[in-house]
């Protein structure tokens, strides 16, 4: 049931951006890195073995956070980024990469300054410049990266935008002469490097603008080896491996130990093999299959997708299978988004009232039981700061039908109350759905299942759903660390609601009270604060029934038993970490 396409960034978590838009570990130290049981020595070659396809290997038109989290262990590097090992909360302390440190805001939080390690190089030895990362920050805004790429520099940058919504700077193509030298013009003042040291200016106060430029848009490219629209998959690296030879799309390609990289500018990669091997292609279940097996050309394998839920449970059920697998919580989280302008989840008690009838354990167990997902008490993932692990209702995690059935004879609804539920429909969605209505159903309500098969998040943000359905399915995912990258993408109003649709707000969720508190929260210079109030923010919309929490997917990733180091990064969105993979 999850989301099989990326969604669109969060353009900005306070108010003057539009919005459409993994994970930290805050929690207890969870080990999630096996190393290898026995080996045969051999080739110092890993398999990574994908269904793809890979869309790119661009960093400014990268959208899959699969593909982010390889391409940024392998050969790109960004100003920041999360370190790897198998500490999940430590997994979540945000370091420096290529720069030195976490960067240096100003006290308005406006202006944000990175200064560049020494002795980074690109593939061809060159230095890897402050003018690099300013130009690939510049690509973002050019053709075809401004409407492929995530568009995150368009929405945090201190440059002027269009009434549509685009930016006055069309990218390092457009030129210097009217209205294109305007945008330039902007751009270099809110883009400016001084030596090795680059500098930001925001539109907006952020707090967590180092986080994001960990993410792709923001990674250097050397203007040199700019093909722009043709150079879909041509890799040029800065970190430890290269791209050896052309990327076949369909089959994949070798990554080989970068000559040019130096372990001593990099504190976060330890690469342990001599080459990577990227075989696109294979179905998730074939790969497990294979590594399960563990015959002699897949002991030096590693999936890169989870195992299907149907064979989970013969993985972390045998003690030579747990060995080499890692069963970490992804970013993505199932939810239910309640119309809050309209029908019967108008009243606050209906919502509550529906909400505390919803049976969490019954919708793991049809999405595949606890190895594939886990119950989920807020949209703000497990490891995301901000998340808090409460039943804020009190309704168990298989709900209470006799609390619910109080909690709408309070409402003055009169029982059964009808309510229309739309979700994206599959073999796995129906049967999750089906257990959902037993238990609401048991609550007092009469649920009627509105199944959608085609373009499922078009059709539910549209100004007519919210005439046809009282209760929305959707699933979101942090796309770094932040609880303001969940809460404002979702119930800021401002971000979303329209005459012609909801966005993201699918329950069109509007308080300006809370709009205005999310800007507060997003200025906070305090990180510990800041999540702090994002989880206060979280318990109210929960309170109020905005929204029902359903679960959380995991997922369950093999490897050979040659394989050392095999890990999952939470903070990279529960995606194996290749920071440290190798053979024994």
């Amino acid at each position: 049931m999850t989301d099989s396409t990326r969604r669109l960034p969060a353009l900005a978590a306070v108010a003057g951006a539009l919005v459409a838009p993994v994970v930290v570990a805050g929690c207890s130290a969870v080990s999630f890195e096996r190393t290898a049981s026995t080996t045969d020595g051999g080739d110092s070659t890993v398999t990574a073995m994908s269904l793809g396809p890979v869309a790119t290997w661009d960093p400014q038109r990268m959208t899959s956070t699969k593909d982010m989290a390889f391409a940024g262990r392998v050969f790109m590097r960004t100003l920041t980024t999360f370190p790897a090992g198998p500490d999940a909360a430590a997994q979540g302390r945000l370091v420096g990469d290529l720069a030195t440190d976490t960067g240096r805001p100003s006290k308005d939080l406006k202006t944000w300054s990175f200064t560049l390690r020494d002795g980074v190089s690109w593939q061809d030895g060159s230095a890897v410049t402050c003018e690099d990362v300013r130009y690939g920050v510049a690509r973002s805004f050019g053709d075809p990266f401004a409407t492929e790429g995530l568009n995150y520099p368009l929405a945090a940058l201190d440059i002027p935008k269009k009434a549509d919504g685009t930016s006055t700077y069309r990218g390092p193509w457009a030129g210097t002469s009217g209205a294109a030298g305007a945008g330039a013009k902007a751009f270099d003042t809110a883009v400016s490097c001084k030596d090795r040291t680059i500098t930001f200016r925001l539109t907006e106060p952020r707090g967590d603008f180092n986080q994001m430029v960990s993410l792709a848009p923001f990674a250097p490219f050397k203007k040199s080896a700019d093909k722009r629209g043709d150079g879909t998959y041509t890799v040029f690296s800065n970190g430890p491996y290269l791209l050896k030879g052309p990327w076949d799309q369909g089959t994949g390609g070798t990554f080989e130990r970068n000559p040019r990289w130096q372990q001593a500018s990099d504190p976060v990669r330890r690469p342990a093999a001599e080459r990577i091997r990227y075989q696109e292609g294979v179905e998730s279940q074939t790969a497990a299959q294979r590594i399960m097996a563990d015959e002699k050309d897949n002991q030096r394998a590693v999936a890169l997708d989870s195992a299907p839920p149907a064979m989970q449970h013969s993985i972390t059920g045998s003690d030579t299978l747990r060995a080499r697998s890692v069963n970490p919580h992804l970013g993505l989280v199932d939810y239910l988004a309640l119309n809050v302008g309209s029908g019967p989840m108008a009243k606050e008690k209906a919502r509550q009232a529906l909400a505390v009838a919803t049976n969490r354990e019954g919708y793991v167990a049809a999405l595949g039981g606890s190895t594939a997902a886990s119950p989920a008490l807020s949209v703000v993932g497990r490891s995301v700061p901000g998340h808090e692990e409460v039943d804020v209702l009190r309704s168990g995690l298989r709900g209470d039908a006799a609390a619910a059935r109080s909690l709408l004879a309070e409402s003055g609804l009169t029982l059964p109350v009808t309510v229309r539920v739309a979700y994206r429909s599959t073999p796995t969605a129906d049967k999750a759905m089906a257990a959902l209505k037993n238990g609401w159903e048991a609550g007092g309500f009469q649920v009627l299942l509105q199944p959608v098969e085609k373009d499922y998040f078009a059709a539910v943000s549209s100004a007519e759903r919210t005439r046809q359905s009282d209760v929305i399915w959707a699933n979101w995912a942090a796309d770094w660390p932040s609880a303001s990258t969940v809460l404002p993408p979702l119930f800021d109003s401002r971000l979303n609601l329209t005459s012609s649709g909801s966005g993201r707000d699918l329950g069109r969720f509007s308080d300006a009270r809370v709009n205005a508190r999310m800007s507060e929260i997003s200025a906070m210079a305090d990180p510990a604060a800041r999540e702090k109030a994002w989880g206060e923010l979280d318990r109210g919309l929960l309170q109020r029934g905005v929204y029902v929490p359903l679960a959380q997917y995991r997922g369950v990733f093999t490897a050979g038993s040659a394989v050392t180091g095999l890990a999952a990064n939470e903070a990279l969105g529960g995606w194996v970490d290749l920071a440290r993979v190798g053979v024994r």
